[in-house]
């Protein structure tokens, strides 16, 4: 019995021992601002998964979908009350603390590509400057990301600016109301998660919403038979950030480990998106009742120059607002794209 005994204690120490060894060292307590059925949440899971196995488990994220411990608008200021240690989210949702935020979350307009706006943040000044702007906040911007230029999705034929003129659309508050306004749109402010509903109930008649794919997926193309594809005005910013007080209690190991995750990350969410819009657009032209939009290159450079109007408008409210667009405009007049 006392050899049982002993056996059993050691193997219970050696158990103890073993959770120990495994426990992170750092636990991270992160929200998305994607609902948990998304392609982009799920991508966002094996980005966590990722770290931990790089990280031989010593870094541990608790991936959280949109709205699970906080708003989506408030997540910036929960992570430093400590509420939340970090996000993954779209920055401009941020644009009512500084209007900066709402010109380097979404300069409608001025990304053709995902690779434009990847390059500006990593190698143009992009990833210094969202660095700049979250340290009053206490939060460290690890790394940026995007999805993909958005889809516009619509129940009246749209073919160029003009069509866009009395249009009821949903769309961000910020920059991308202001620039559908100045293009003749009525803009309407509502939930990402009442379009559908808005769009069968006839309260807007398109909306400025995500990317191709996912809105197939939701069936947002079965009742608003006119998507615009590929979209012609928004690409947002979306930023993996977390507490300044997490970062630096980190060894320099695990920082670097996270930063290059993140790189990672951004090429393989942009690259599965691209891939997964692909196969619903097929999907959507083998609908008859669906017809997809393609605007002209004239059409697409007519809405670039409206909204290069109020990227200037919306650059005066704040002296960030400004760094920004500074920012932006150098980087694109410098590579040929303004």
């Amino acid at each position: 019995m006392k050899v049982l005994s002993k056996a059993l204690l050691a193997a219970t120490l050696t158990g103890l021992f073993s959770a120990s060894a495994l426990a992170a060292d750092f636990t991270l307590k992160i929200q998305s601002s994607d609902p948990s059925g998304d392609l982009n949440y799920k991508l966002q899971q094996e980005w966590a998964e990722r770290v931990e196995l790089m990280s031989n488990g010593r870094i541990d994220i608790d991936l959280l979908p949109v709205g699970s411990i906080v708003k989506h608008t408030e997540t910036l200021s929960s992570i430093k009350l400590g509420i939340i240690d970090g996000h993954v989210t779209a920055t401009g949702y941020f644009s009512g603390k500084d209007p900066a935020f709402g010109l380097i979350g979404n300069m409608v307009g001025a990304w053709s590509d995902t690779t434009q706006l990847l390059q500006y943040m990593n190698y143009g000044g992009g990833n210094e400057l969202m660095t700049e702007l979250y340290a009053p906040y206490g939060v460290k911007f690890i790394g940026a990301s995007t999805t993909g230029v958005e889809s516009f999705i619509s129940k009246k034929p749209l073919n160029g600016v003009d069509d866009l003129k009395g249009l009821k659309l949903r769309a961000p508050e910020g920059l991308v109301q202001q620039v559908f306004a100045a293009a003749g749109a009525t803009p309407v402010n509502l939930p990402g998660s009442e379009v559908f509903t808005g769009l069968s109930k006839g309260v807007i008649d398109a909306a400025d919403y995500t990317v191709f794919s996912t809105n197939q997926k939701a069936g947002m193309n079965d009742i608003a038979t006119h998507p615009v594809q590929p979209g012609f005005h928004s690409l947002p910013l979306i930023d993996i950030s977390i507490s300044q007080k997490k970062w630096d209690a980190m060894p320099a190991d695990l920082q670097e480990i996270l930063t290059t995750s993140v790189r990672d990350f951004s090429y393989d969410i942009t690259t599965q998106l691209k891939i997964a819009d692909q196969a619903a657009v097929t999907e959507a032209q083998n609908n008859p009742n669906i017809t997809i939009h393609d605007w002209s290159g004239e059409e697409r450079k007519k809405f670039r120059e409206i909204a290069k109007t109020q990227w200037k408008v919306f650059a005066e409210r704040s002296p960030n607002a400004q760094k920004v667009y500074d920012s932006v405009t150098l980087f694109l007049t410098s590579n040929g794209l303004l």
